[in-house]
């Protein structure tokens, strides 16, 4: 099996504003992106690792929730640059509008943003409505897939059938519905299903819809990526 950290961004904002929390600085993003390139990672797309059951040595997964236009305008132009592969994730009602899960001052990219992405950039779920998946009953998890899947064809977009759980939650307490939930989404056909958990994967991933994410954060010095990127979270973090 090979190590595969799957890091998680949020906003980005310009070198000259605060870096904090879930707002990181373009000028701190190329910093990490010039040392994975240096290093000679490998980025993937989640559709290459479907049917994959080995990666290169020093390989990473590259993920971007809420497809805020502040990712349009500083994480795409960098990604283009260092020619690495990224997946964004959708809350596909907000789209062409703003962050309303929060406080509703992030703009959404729009349909034509997203049908217009580079080719780098792969296209993933994350719910409808942004969601607490560990909140609703499966009714309302099922009619949140509808209206993804009705938005999906309406604006002829291309999404991977890859669902980031908005907040990383999830049915998990109790073992009947965490197996109901996993059901629900082979139903739905989604291949991979990505929490939190702010560890280092094992590929082949042992269970498809328990994917662990490394949330990196706005503060985080390059020393800290870098130990982020190999040990996932640690305590004296």
């Amino acid at each position: 099996m090979s190590a595969l950290p799957i890091l998680m961004y949020h906003n980005l904002v310009a070198t000259n504003q605060k870096s904090k929390g879930l707002s990181l600085s373009a000028e701190k993003l190329e910093k990490q992106l010039q040392f994975l390139h240096a290093a000679q990672y490998t980025t993937y797309h989640l559709a290459e690792l479907q049917n994959q059951t080995k990666i290169a040595p020093k390989s990473v997964v590259l993920t971007f929730d809420d497809v805020t236009r502040n990712q349009l305008q500083y994480a795409v132009p960098l990604l283009v640059k260092y020619n690495m592969k990224a997946t964004f994730f959708i809350p596909f009602q907000y789209v062409g509008g703003f962050d309303g899960w929060n406080a509703g001052t992030e703009a959404i990219m729009s349909v034509s943003d997203l049908q217009n992405l580079p080719k780098n950039i792969e296209l993933g779920y994350h719910s409808f409505a942004h969601a607490n998946f560990a909140q609703i009953d499966a009714q309302a998890m099922q009619t949140d897939f509808n209206l993804s899947e009705q938005f999906i064809t309406e604006n002829k977009l291309d999404v991977y059938p890859a669902f980031a759980y908005p907040y990383g939650k999830y049915p998990k307490k109790k073992e009947e519905e965490k197996q109901q939930f996993f059901k629900l989404l082979n139903q739905n056909k989604m291949q991979f299903g990505l929490r939190i958990g702010n560890r280092v994967n094992q590929f082949p991933f042992k269970n498809p819809y328990e994917i662990l994410r490394i949330d990196i954060k706005g503060e985080d010095s390059l020393l800290k990526f870098k130990l982020k990127l190999k040990f996932g979270k640690l305590r004296l973090f």
